[in-house]
């Protein structure tokens, strides 16, 4: 499958959470933002999940992690995302916007792969009105 970087995201610097994933233009409910290979690697390989790849990381099965490339490893956590992640099984994962986002607004999924899942993500959460910051976790299988 053929992948090419998208012209709807940019990276910018988020007080409180690092980088985040931003729209530069409008992106519409239903529009795939981004697919991006994985690179797959063994649970054992990280060892501190608060620094380094270990806060970029998703889950990937029994005992595996993904290192999502392009952006796919930068989008922030929300409880109240607009968008989400789907894991193909060519080691892809597909981002996909669920309303529409406005350009210039932080692009957020859940990590545990499901928009309304409020199962904790075991780092403390917090959200305003445009403020989600993450306190370094794995990310979920979609």
């Amino acid at each position: 499958m053929p992948m090419t970087p998208s012209d709807a995201i940019e990276i910018r610097r988020v007080r409180g959470k690092g980088r985040g994933v931003f729209a530069r233009r409008p992106i519409e409910e239903g529009e795939v933002i981004e697919t991006c290979p994985v690179l797959i690697l063994p649970a054992s390989s990280i060892e501190d999940f608060s620094d380094g790849l270990g806060a970029y990381v998703f889950e990937w099965g029994r005992g595996r992690l993904a290192l999502a490339l392009g952006y796919g490893s930068l989008y922030n956590h929300s409880y109240r995302p607009n968008a989400r992640y789907a894991d193909l099984a060519d080691r892809t994962k597909l981002f996909t916007a669920i309303r529409d986002i406005a350009a210039g607004e932080e692009i957020t999924v859940n990590y545990n792969g499901e928009p309304g899942d409020r199962t904790p993500v075991g780092f403390e959460v917090v959200e305003g009105p445009d403020v989600t910051r993450r306190r370094s976790s794995v990310h979920a299988v979609g």
